[in-house]
């Protein structure tokens, strides 16, 4: 390794060294906010075109009252036609529900969530990812109308 090397591999160590000093020293001792998004990763949303959702017309379901309305009596098996990539399939209810589905990419795992209206009253809304033709169960305590949102 010649002298020019040695000094470039000694400089990006340096470099490295004081970014990693920064970033500790400009970080937060809060724990923060879950729900909460960084402005930076709303710019990045939308310079790559943002979050593509499943279409509600991709959507197949016993319960299904129109395109994109379910009347869910206890329970109610969605069937998400191939998406052709990852999309996020958003339900959004006024009452409480939950919601059962397999996780995307080739993991073996069974996601279950049980969503809550906000407390600005806006209702309960769940985003589940898809990445393939895949089933997601809805169900609610005594019966709900779950909407299958575009945002």
């Amino acid at each position: 390794m010649s002298g020019q090397q040695k000094a470039l591999l000694a400089a990006l160590g340096v470099l490295l060294v004081v970014l990693f000093a920064v970033a500790v020293g400009a970080g937060r001792d809060d724990r923060g906010d879950p729900a909460a998004r960084h402005p930076l990763v709303d710019l990045l949303g939308r310079a790559g075109g943002g979050r593509s959702t499943v279409d509600p017309a991709g959507v197949a379901a016993d319960c299904a009252e129109a395109t994109g309305q379910l009347v869910v009596d206890r329970r109610c098996e969605l069937r998400i036609a191939d998406p052709g990539g990852l999309r996020l399939l958003v339900l959004r209810s006024p009452q409480a529900f939950s919601v059962r589905a397999t996780a995307p990419g080739d993991a073996d795992v069974t996601v279950t969530d049980e969503v809550q209206p906000a407390v600005d009253g806006s209702g309960a809304v769940a985003r589940v990812a898809v990445d393939r033709a895949t089933t997601v169960l809805v169900s609610c305590p005594v019966g709900c109308l779950v909407t299958i949102a575009r945002d």
